[in-house]
């Protein structure tokens, strides 16, 4: 019997968030007034180089006072610990009980031709992206598109009719 080990996988989770429509408008209206006192591109100051043609606020967007914000936070976190214990079914004792603290918390405004270098998130247990506006992404122009590299660096070093399975599969685009 064959058993496979999948000691490297990392899933990926789409969900939609039920109070988009209710706060996605009074958000962008605020996102977009913040935007216009802040003249740093990369407020954060975080990996400036890998960032292209974009504004990044600091790093803690969703501690505002805004009710708005505070909804947002709370939809956040409550479906991230939503898909933490799907993802963790089996493996958590059954009387756990968890909690989803978001510790930093950024936007981007990302203009035409702008884009983030490839990256990670070391030291964070679960990271997201929720999108408020797609402007004008286009998935054949690559345009908008968030891309997923395979963690396993140089997984198909070596390539042959062996090692198929491996190749060709080191990314994954997704269209907001």
């Amino acid at each position: 019997m064959i058993e496979p080990i999948p000691l490297w996988g990392s899933e990926l989770f789409i969900a939609p968030l039920a109070e988009h429509s209710l706060i996605a408008s009074q958000l962008i209206s605020l996102i977009y007034r913040h935007h216009a006192h802040h003249k740093i591109a990369v407020a954060s100051e975080v990996a400036v180089g890998a960032k292209q043609h974009l504004f990044e606020s600091e790093l803690d967007f969703l501690d505002g006072d805004d009710l708005d914000v505070q909804v947002l936070n709370q939809a956040l976190s409550s479906l991230v610990l939503d898909i933490a214990t799907y993802a963790n079914e089996g493996h958590w004792p059954e009387d756990a009980s968890a909690d989803v603290t978001i510790t930093e918390s950024w936007y981007h405004l990302t203009q035409t031709g702008g884009y983030h270098d490839a990256h990670s998130h070391p030291n964070c247990s679960w990271c997201g992206i929720y999108y408020l506006e797609v402007g004008d992404a286009d998935f054949e122009r690559r345009s908008g598109v968030n891309r997923f590299y395979d963690p396993r660096v140089n997984a198909d070093h070596f390539l042959d009719a062996g090692s198929h399975y491996l190749n060709g599969q080191g990314i994954y685009d997704i269209q907001p």
